[in-house]
Formats: structure tokens, C-alpha cells, sequence
């Protein structure tokens, strides 16, 4: 099975996070990184990976059908995705966070999709 590659810095960014959490911290993290189908319109904002279970990732998650949920999602999951032309979940490489997840949430669920604040 094809497995979601992330960059070490990006799994390490997650895990403190999700560290964090475990440790009963009242974060508001950036998000550290965006997934989305580029052939639909699914996207996701991971702010967290789980320290003991990897597979397990924490953010707001957008599945292109007009609402927005903070929740968890399988990273092993998301390698099955596919949108209309059969595309897998990619990295968005050009993601640069500009505020902390709370703020996404707001924008987020008023639009009715995950807005990229760094665009505007």
C-alpha cells in the first residue's frame, strides 16, 4: 500500500504538537501542514500527529461539501483518496500559515470551506 510521505521536520512539527496535547497543554497551534485532492476539492490543516498512535492526525478537515470540522483523520486513510481524475492527497508545498488554527476554524466555517488565509 502506498504510504503519505511527509518531511521529517513536517512529522516532527506534528508530534510536538500532539505532544503537547497529551501532556493536557491548552494550545492554539499554527497549522504546520495543508493536504488537498488537487482534482476536488478536499483539503486538509494538520496542526498534530498523535505521539503513540503516528497514524492519527488532529486539524480542521474540509471535504468539499460546504462545511468544515475540526476532528482526526488517518494519515493512512487519506493515501486512499482520490478525486474525479484518480489523483492522490498531495502536500501544498506553497502553505505558509499565518495565523493560529482557531482563526482558520472562524474564517473557515463562515466560507463554508477552508480558506487560505495567506492568500487573502
Amino acid at each position: 500500500m502506498r504510504e503519505l510521505v511527509l518531511p521529517a521536520a513536517i512529522i516532527d512539527r506534528l508530534i510536538d504538537n500532539g505532544r503537547r496535547t497529551a501532556a493536557g497543554e491548552d494550545i492554539d497551534p499554527i497549522p504546520v501542514v495543508k493536504l488537498f485532492t488537487p482534482d476536488a476539492a478536499a483539503t486538509w490543516l494538520l496542526t498534530e500527529l498523535d505521539p503513540i498512535d503516528r497514524d492519527r492526525a488532529f486539524g480542521l478537515c474540509g471535504l468539499g461539501l460546504g462545511e468544515v470540522e475540526l476532528g482526526y483523520v488517518s494519515l493512512a486513510e487519506l493515501v486512499s483518496i482520490r478525486g474525479r481524475l484518480g489523483l492522490p492527497v498531495e502536500i501544498d508545498r506553497s502553505f505558509e500559515p499565518r495565523a493560529p488554527l482557531s482563526r482558520y476554524v472562524e474564517v473557515s466555517r463562515s466560507a463554508c470551506r477552508i480558506v487560505d488565509l495567506a492568500a487573502g
